[in-house]
């Protein structure tokens, strides 16, 4: 009897002929990757040859370029007999430019985040859109504080504005807003002639959006001049020069020690999310380069401080993510002094006082600092403060105070608009307490009962979306204020119950992401109201805003700051914190948010190869 056949036992391969086909996988990735790197590096090559012009433009063929004559010569008139850029010199460049000449007027003063949004928002046909700012880019302002120490480099936080406003056939004036006439729809602007000289004009509008910024407010502290402040491309320019500037003079054999402690002495002024990541900045430059390419002496010597009126920095924040930030500041030996009060900024020292926790006694202490950076609150910028003088009712000390369809208070209905830091979102429900009566009073008895209350609640959520979270007890509320338990609320009552209402209410924070939604949401109006016109929309009496849109309700998407190769977010009903994953997230957020025209995502591949490269080689210390 016979056993099942056996399979006969394959040889193993030998060694030489597995290492054989390892060098053969091996050569056939290595060959796929020189080829393919060669075809894209030849796509690109072939790309570029396509991008050049080789078209010239003869100087006798300059006439043929269509130019209104109105544009090279301008009518004269308004209040103060300017110049009125009725036709600009680009209206009649291409059909698009020749139609939309015939659109209304929509004229944005400033190139922030608020401008931007609208920009890409506004549908492309709608408006003959002109936009007015001194600056020619838009800048990425969330990382200045990291291009300020050259972690990242400043072209990758700009985007020219001509690209950004191509997208809508629009039009751009370097220029700066001084003065408006309303009731002719004039915007007054200044410009520098061929010599430098400054010229005035005037530009026409029907819609006029003021999205001009702010400036640093001082609260009343002597010595601002010798600060810097962190808002534009140029200011993080100027501070990265004096910080390797002090350096390179700390590390000079002729600098004496206290010298030395002058220069190499930071201190921020503010806790909030930009001087706390200035502070993280300045630290990680020390940690990371400064300790490699200069005297050990001169990165011992560094000594950050910040100061903070609050009891936290990043009080805004969660109470948890602040004591985070505290820790790891101490952690770093980045110095964070709170409950002090600025006293004075001086060329050599800063003085600031806290006070005596046990005896209450006030103490004055002294800083030497050779470089200070104020960044504690904004105020009005000089357009701004014309703006609300010259309308009724704007007692606003920071801002303009809008409506909550973010049109300008006191202003011509549905013409002049305010969004981003420039402006407020009034939070007074006080104030409108007469009209709220006049609308909910249906029997007229000077009275409200429960169901003309229910009527004002939902006009009051309608004329101001921030009060909603405030009213969902409607049926509390009204019982807790009739306090004569008349079943209905007087004028006194509900006097008492709108007052409470103010004191729950806060303004939106000037940040970036108010300033982007409140563009988003004008841009969508504008292009609603132009393709959609309601019965009774000629009637200059008549509320286009209300009849086709919501008012602006902001969705708080949550906040972000850097801490030194650390992050921490807050996103309200939760928070996360971190080290070099959060970091790597915060960044993840901050690239996918970056500004780019036409898709291309330039700044986001800028941004990208900068990391990169600070990883690689560091960040560049020439100045």
């Amino acid at each position: 009897m016979t056993g099942p056949a056996t399979e006969p036992i394959k040889p193993r391969p030998s060694t030489a002929r597995r290492a054989l086909t390892v060098a053969k996988y091996c050569g056939f990735i290595i060959a796929s990757t020189v080829v393919g790197l060669g075809v894209v590096t030849g796509a690109i090559f072939v790309h570029d040859a396509m991008t050049y012009n080789t078209r010239h433009v003869h100087v006798q063929h300059l006439d043929r370029v269509p130019v209104s004559p109105l544009a090279l010569k301008h009518d004269i008139g308004g209040p103060k007999n300017l110049p009125i850029a009725r036709v600009l010199v680009d209206d009649e460049d291409s059909e698009e430019n020749q139609l939309l000449a015939k659109k209304p007027r929509l004229v944005i003063i400033g190139s922030g985040w608020g401008a931007m949004s609208l920009l890409k928002t506004l549908r492309p046909d709608d408006y003959h859109v002109t936009l007015i700012s001194p600056t020619t880019t838009m800048v990425f302002t969330p990382l200045l504080p990291s291009a300020a120490v050259g972690t990242v480099s400043l072209r990758a936080l700009m985007e020219s504005v001509r690209k950004l406003i191509a997208r809508v056939h629009g039009h751009y004036i370097m220029g700066t807003a001084v003065d408006v006439a309303f009731n002719e729809r004039l915007v007054e602007i200044q410009t520098a002639g061929p010599n430098g000289k400054p010229r005035n004009l005037y530009v026409p509008y029907d819609k006029l959006v003021i999205a001009c910024g702010s400036v640093s407010a001082s609260h009343g502290v002597p010595g601002i001049e010798h600060c810097f402040q962190l808002k534009t491309i140029e200011d993080a320019r100027t501070i990265r020069r004096r910080i390797l500037t002090n350096f390179e003079a700390a590390s000079l054999p002729s600098t004496t020690p206290e010298e030395r402690k002058q220069l190499l002495s930071f201190v921020v002024c503010g806790g909030g999310p930009t001087g706390v990541e200035t502070a993280a900045e300045i630290y990680d430059l020390c940690q990371e380069d400064i300790i490699n390419y200069f005297p050990k002496l001169v990165r011992e010597e560094v000594s950050i401080y910040l100061i903070q009126s609050r009891d936290h920095i990043l009080n805004t924040y969660s109470e948890a993510i602040s004591k985070y930030a505290e820790k790891k500041f101490g952690k770093d030996e980045v110095n964070v002094i709170v409950n002090a009060r600025v006293q004075g900024i001086h060329e050599d020292h800063v003085t600031y006082t806290t006070k005596d926790p046990a005896s209450g006694r006030t103490i004055e202490h002294k800083i030497p600092a050779n470089f200070v950076l104020w960044s504690t609150g904004i105020s009005k910028n000089p357009f701004a403060e014309r703006v609300t003088s010259l309308v009724p009712n704007q007692v606003h000390k920071r801002a303009i105070e809008t409506d909550a369809h973010l049109r300008v208070k006191g202003a011509p209905l549905g013409t002049v608009y305010a969004i981003g830091d420039c402006a407020t979102v009034e939070t007074s429900v006080l104030s409108h307490l007469l009209d709220f009566v006049a609308e909910a009073d249906a029997n007229n008895d000077g009275r409200i009962d429960f169901n003309e209350w229910q009527f004002m609640s939902t006009r009051i959520k309608k004329k101001l979306p921030m009060t909603a979270q405030h009213l969902s007890e409607i049926r509390e509320l009204f019982h807790r204020f009739d306090v004569d338990k008349d079943s209905s609320l007087g004028l006194n009552e509900l006097a008492l119950l709108l007052q409470e209402l103010d004191r729950k209410l806060t303004s939106l924070p000037a940040t970036a992401q108010v300033a982007s939604q409140q563009g988003k949401y004008l841009g969508k109006k504008f292009s609603t109201i132009a393709r959609k016109q309601p019965a009774g929309a000629q009637d200059e009496n008549f509320d286009v805003d209300d009849a086709v849109a919501d008012t602006f309700t902001y969705k708080h998407l949550g906040s972000l700051a850097y801490i030194g190769n650390a992050a921490v977010f807050d996103l309200g009903n939760w928070s996360f914190m971190g080290g070099l994953a959060a970091m790597y997230a915060w960044r993840s957020v901050y690239w996918s948010e970056g500004v780019s025209a036409r898709q291309l995502h330039r700044t986001r591949a800028l941004l990208m190869m900068d990391w990169i490269i600070r990883g690689l080689w560091g960040r560049d210390l020439s100045t």
